[in-house]
């Protein structure tokens, strides 16, 4: 049976090869070409996260670059042509226009700074989206996952049988 697995950032960035974030890349396409048979979701907090992680990128060319990768996937996606599809939060509209304007906003620099602090909103948002998935009846009978690197998003990994 398939499973349900949740995208983390740290799996998109090897995903779309964003420097300094690719060192997983071999071992991730192969796991990813593996998952032809599951349903995979790119939470809207990864897709967030992943913008940030580019907009820290050390030029606003390779800013602007990445931006307008990350852009053209989750848009092929939302219009279906990706193994992976977003998770509705807000409204297509209200979500186009944020990311049609992403690639300005990322190749100017935010800061200088660079601080990674405890647990974040965007990995609270993924766990609550997985519980709310654990829960649905649709999924019944069916692993659901967060495909992550980081060990305390991985933990996150349900089997209907087993229980959270």
């Amino acid at each position: 049976m398939s499973a349900v697995v949740f995208i983390d950032t740290s799996v998109y960035l090897n995903i779309l090869n964003v420097p300094d974030h690719n060192q997983d890349r071999p071992r991730i396409l192969a796991e990813f070409k593996g998952m032809t048979t599951d349903c995979l979701l790119l939470p809207f907090a990864t897709i967030f996260e992943t913008g940030n992680h580019i907009s820290k990128l050390p030029d606003g060319g390779m800013r602007r670059k990445f931006a307008e990768a990350m852009v053209n996937d989750v848009y092929t996606a939302e219009q279906g042509y990706r193994p992976y599809q977003p998770i509705k939060i807000l409204l297509r509209e209200e979500f186009i226009k944020w990311l049609i304007e992403f690639p300005g906003h990322a190749m100017r620099s935010k800061s200088i700074e660079k601080t990674k602090e405890g647990g974040s909103l965007s990995d609270l948002t993924i766990k609550k989206e997985w519980e709310m998935a654990c829960d649905n009846t649709l999924y019944r009978r069916r692993r659901v996952r967060i495909w992550s690197l980081d060990s305390d998003l991985s933990s996150c990994d349900h089997h209907s049988e087993k229980g959270r």
